[in-house]
């Protein structure tokens, strides 16, 4: 379980530095907060609409002088929200939460969907410097949704072989990320295999990871209204995932078995099927 000092759970304002579009429904925030510019690959936020709500974001990215940046898709009213705020414009801030991603071994695969690539471009990025050889194959439902590419072409040149999926096959190999994987896993031994994205994407890598026995991460997203596991808002299996996670590995994910992959909660706490 993660423990989290006082002073990260008390609100801080921040101004946005910079905002860039990613595609047609996410967007790049960046802001001041020295607290978050210490985050580790794979913790989150809580970042403040004022008037509106608070949602968790995974960080995308941090440097040495205190910016944090998050990538955050338009899906409902909070982030409907943020997307319509300006350079300058306040917003609030709490954390970094959670656990984070663990490096272990040399060759590493990472499988990111959606946004759940942000999370792992940071770590990406942290790896670089070490030399790990590292696999990324990430999908989208189009080529406009594939998020970082050009980042990660970039980092390829530093031992970072990408591979990418469309399912309207505009980018890359047509279907879901999940199915190069398999030919992938079936060819090359990997230390670690590294997950974000849709739960149900995750709950095919979780499977294919065990059946080539292969140690698995897989960072899940949940609704969270309070970050620091007061609320239970966040639970799936036993685990409350704003602590005992974000990050969770083969073992956890298997005592997870009937609610990982196939539920999760709304704000009201009612288990409702995963789209």
């Amino acid at each position: 379980m993660s423990v989290h000092p006082t002073g990260l759970n008390q609100i801080r304002t921040a101004k946005l530095q910079r905002l860039k579009s990613l595609s047609p429904t996410v967007k790049m925030f960046s802001f001041g907060d020295k607290e978050c510019s210490n985050a580790k690959p794979g913790q989150f936020l809580m970042l403040w609409i004022p008037g509106v709500d608070e949602i968790p974001l995974s960080i995308l990215d941090t440097d040495r002088n205190g910016e944090v940046s998050v990538a955050v898709k338009n899906v409902g009213d909070a982030t409907r929200a943020l997307h319509c705020k300006k350079v300058g414009d306040v917003i609030g801030v709490r954390g970094p939460f959670g656990n984070s991603f663990t490096i272990r071994g040399n060759r590493l695969l990472m499988v990111g969907g959606g946004t759940g690539i942000a999370p792992l471009l940071f770590l990406v990025k942290r790896m670089v410097p070490r030399a790990a050889k590292t696999t990324f194959v990430m999908g989208a439902k189009t080529k406009d949704e594939l998020l970082f590419m050009s980042e990660l072409e970039r980092l390829g040149k530093k031992r970072v072989h990408l591979i990418a999926s469309t399912e309207d096959g505009s980018c890359g190999t047509t279907g879901f990320c999940t199915e190069p994987l398999e030919e992938i896993l079936a060819k090359e031994k990997f230390d670690t295999v590294y997950a974000c994205g849709p739960e149900k994407m995750m709950l095919r890598v979780l499977e294919l990871a065990r059946s080539h026995r292969t140690p698995l991460q897989a960072s899940l997203e949940r609704i969270m209204k309070c970050g620091i596991g007061l609320c239970g808002s966040c639970t799936t299996g036993k685990y409350r995932v704003c602590t005992e996670g974000p990050v969770f590995n083969s073992r956890q994910l298997k005592e997870m078995k009937g609610d990982f992959g196939f539920f999760k909660r709304d704000r009201y706490g009612r288990r409702i099927p995963l789209d």
